[in-house]
């Protein structure tokens, strides 16, 4: 099944955005499960809740990519689970290295949106942001994976998000655009 994952830091429209495409495209969107996970179990984070968050996602996945219409929607992955680990620990995790169920297309996030912070997310200071968002394109530069920045507010970042996944050739039905 084609993916779309959608990867960037915390408070940054991830979540918003993937509801919207799917509604656009007539298919499912996977809720971020670090997420999920995080309200379940604290944010005190180590690497073995990191493989538990890979492996809640993948079988999250598993089990929505029937319910998906030609695409399915991906708030983050665990590629997005690896530049968690460098942003906590500061050292990389086999597991998640190893992880290769990956997306045909990220839509990197942009940290251009005013923070919104809530009970699970950490990290609210500018230069955190900064430094996580340089970390979450490294991770996709160091698997070589296809990604496009997504910018602006929430129409502009819809519209990008669209043509992206349009000229990418991945919109379930090529007259939706």
């Amino acid at each position: 099944m084609p993916s779309v994952v959608l990867h960037g830091p915390e408070s940054t429209g991830k979540s918003t955005l993937c509801a919207r495409l799917a509604a656009h495209y007539g298919t499912v969107w996977l809720p971020e499960y670090g997420r999920t996970y995080c309200e379940e179990h604290g944010t005190d984070l180590g690497p073995a809740d990191l493989i538990a968050i890979m492996d809640g996602h993948v079988a999250a996945r598993r089990a929505l990519e029937p319910q998906a219409h030609g695409l399915l929607i991906q708030d983050t992955d665990p590629v997005m689970t690896a530049a968690w680990s460098m942003m906590l620990f500061g050292h990389r995790i086999a597991a998640l290295d190893a992880f290769a169920e990956v997306g045909q297309l990220y839509l990197l996030m942009d940290i251009d949106l005013p923070w919104i912070g809530d009970d699970v997310r950490m990290f609210p200071d500018r230069g955190d942001q900064e430094r996580f968002f340089a970390l979450c394109r490294a991770e996709l530069d160091r698997r070589h994976l296809p990604y496009v920045l997504i910018s602006g507010g929430e129409a502009e970042r819809f519209a990008g998000a669209c043509d992206t996944i349009k000229r990418a050739g991945l919109a379930p039905n090529p007259g939706i655009s």
